[in-house]
This record gives C-alpha cells, structure tokens and sequence, in this order.
C-alpha cells in the first residue's frame, strides 16, 4: 500500500489493520502446509508407516525404466501411485497413457493396445496407432493387468523382451520406447497357478512391486 502526505490517521489505521489481517492469515496457511506437507506425496494423503513406505520406493524407482507391478485392493489409489512414478521420472514430459485391460473387450483390446492397419478387420476404414505407440517416450498404464486374455499376454511380453510392436493386420515391426507399469487387483500367483496368468510376463512385469495397503489398515 502507499499513504498520500499529509498522512491521515484514521487511514493509516485502517491499512494497517488490513495489512495485519493478511499476515495473519499466510502465516496460518503456512502452519497449515506444514502440518500436512508430511502427508500429501503427489496427490496421496496417509502419512502411516505403510505408506511411507510405499512413498520410499516411488522415490527410488521413478528415475529408472524399470517395470513396476502394482498390486492392492480396488480404491487403494493404484493408478495415484503410477502417476507419482511417471511425473517423479525422466518421461514426466510426455505422454502417460492409460488402459484398462477389464473394461474393453477382448476382441477389441488387441486394436486397442497394439493399433490396426487400414482393412486389418471390419470397421477398420484408417490406420490407428495403439496405446504402446501413443506412450512412446512415456509411460504405459496397463490397469488390471490380470484381466488380459492369454493370447494376449504374449504379445505384450514381446513388447518388454523387444521393444517392439505390430498392429492388427500389418507384417511391420515397430520400434517403441515406454515404460510399463502395470496395476491389479488380483493375486497374480494364484493366477499363474490356475493357468490365468503367463508366469514369463509375471517376471517381466514385476521388476519392481508396490503393494499397496488397504484403506482400514491406514492410521
């Protein structure tokens, strides 16, 4: 603010009084960030043992291009955690994509991860790139991953052994750069052992486990 000589002094009170009221007010907000910057980590609240924890390995793998496995019950905040990966890495920048393996079906999904080339099945009028490429140079959230077919599954496990993808109905291989992670609510080696779930993409997925804790079990 700024006074006009000769100064008033019913003015200058009222300025002054403003002038308090504000400071009053950020220094409360400040007391307030304080008391709370432990528990919000990338849009996660909970500062329990558990999630710390969780937070702790968000902080160590994020700057790496390992595969990270994220295991928890469903509204654990699984997808939070691999967008706290992907905006704590290198790939923050560009694109993060994310596809739900349980909510497409299964003659879908195939287009939907790996693309089509133009005629490659009916109502296919155009080319369409697929989530793999659309992530490239980014991060691919493949969300319950428990859910994906068998047969496709080994088309993804190429995509982590090769860096390398084909759509639907083309012969071309295509190079990709993105880092997976993948979310489920399942355990996954009790799928393997019913034959659900391929043990090879287990291993590949699993570079890097996060399991997340239930909400009743969070102070």
């Amino acid at each position: 603010d700024f006074f006009l000589k000769p100064i008033e002094i019913d003015e200058l009170k009222i300025v002054l009084r403003r002038a308090a009221y504000i400071a009053d007010l950020e220094a409360e907000y400040r007391r307030l960030r304080e008391r709370l910057g432990g528990d919000a980590f990338e849009g996660m609240l909970g500062n329990c043992k558990k999630m710390q924890e969780v937070y702790a390995i968000i902080r160590k793998v994020a700057p790496t291009d390992a595969p990270v496995l994220i295991e928890g019950e469903s509204g654990t905040g699984k997808e939070l955690v691999a967008r706290a990966i992907h905006g704590k890495s290198p790939r923050r920048d560009r694109p993060f994509v994310v596809i739900n393996c349980g909510a497409i079906p299964e003659n879908l999904l195939e287009s939907e991860l790996f693309g089509n080339e133009k005629g490659a099945f009916s109502g296919a009028h155009a080319q369409r790139k697929g989530r793999v490429e659309l992530a490239e140079g980014g991060t691919l959230f493949l969300d319950e991953i428990g859910e994906m077919p068998l047969s496709l599954q080994v088309k993804l496990l190429r995509v982590l052994q090769e860096k390398v993808v084909e759509r639907v109905g083309g012969r071309e291989e295509i190079s990709v750069d993105a880092r997976v992670i993948a979310a489920t609510n399942r355990t996954l080696k009790e799928e393997i052992l019913s034959g659900a779930f391929r043990e090879d993409l287990y291993f590949r997925l699993n570079v890097v486990k996060i399991a997340m804790p239930p909400l009743r079990e969070r102070e």
